[in-house]
C-alpha cells in the first residue's frame, strides 16, 4: 500500500480548481477546500495552491493523524477506502463506520467486544478488526469493505434528498467514490 499512489487517485478523481456553486465547501484545489487549505497555513487564492501542499495535507489529515497505516497492515483495501471516504466526507465519518461494521459483523459480541463509537482509530478498533480479520481472512476483509460501502453510499443519497443542491453531485459521488477499488 502505497499512499501517495493512494493520493494520486484521488488528486486524479477531485481534479484542479473549482468553485461550483452548489458546493458548500467554496473554492477547492486538488480537492483541498479553502478551509481546510487555511486551517493548514495556506493564505493564497485557491486556484494558486501547489499540488504538493494538497499531497502533504492529504498525508498528514487523512492518513497520518487518522491511524489509517495501521489500518493498511492488516486490511489494506479497507485502509484505502478510509482514506477515501475521510476525505469526501471527513476522519470521523470514516471511522464511524468502520467500528459500525465490526460492531455489526461481530455476531453478538461472540468474535470479539462492541467497540465505542468515538469515531477514532484506537487500541480497541485495531484489535477487532484483528480478530475480525483472523476469522474471516481476505474474504473478510472484502466484505466488511462492502458494509463501510453501504454506509457510504446510503450518506450519498441521503446528502442529496436532505438538500436538493447536492443532487448535482450524487451521480458523481456514486460513480468515483462507491467501488473505486474495484
Amino acid at each position: 500500500m502505497d499512499i501517495l499512489t493512494l493520493i494520486d487517485d484521488v488528486i486524479a478523481r477531485e481534479g484542479g480548481y473549482s468553485n461550483h456553486p452548489a458546493d458548500r465547501g467554496g473554492p477547492t484545489n486538488w480537492g483541498i477546500t479553502q478551509a481546510v487549505a487555511r486551517d493548514n497555513g495556506f493564505v493564497g487564492d485557491m486556484r494558486a495552491l501547489p499540488r504538493a501542499t494538497a499531497v502533504a495535507i492529504y498525508r498528514r489529515i487523512y492518513w497520518d493523524q487518522p491511524g489509517y497505516a495501521f489500518v493498511a497492515e492488516m486490511a489494506p483495501s479497507v485502509a484505502s477506502e478510509l482514506f477515501d471516504t475521510a476525505v469526501n466526507m471527513g476522519v470521523g465519518t470514516a471511522t464511524g463506520f468502520l467500528q459500525r461494521a465490526l460492531n455489526a459483523l461481530n455476531r453478538n459480541q461472540r468474535d470479539y467486544p462492541d467497540l465505542t463509537l468515538d469515531r477514532a482509530i484506537g487500541a480497541r478498533t485495531l484489535g477487532a478488526l484483528r480478530a475480525f480479520r483472523a476469522l474471516r481472512g481476505k474474504a473478510g476483509e472484502a466484505v466488511l469493505l462492502k458494509a463501510i460501502e453501504a454506509m457510504q453510499g446510503e450518506r450519498y443519497i441521503a446528502l442529496a434528498e436532505n438538500r436538493p443542491a447536492n443532487e448535482a453531485f450524487l451521480y458523481g459521488w456514486l460513480a468515483n467514490r462507491i467501488g473505486w477499488l474495484s
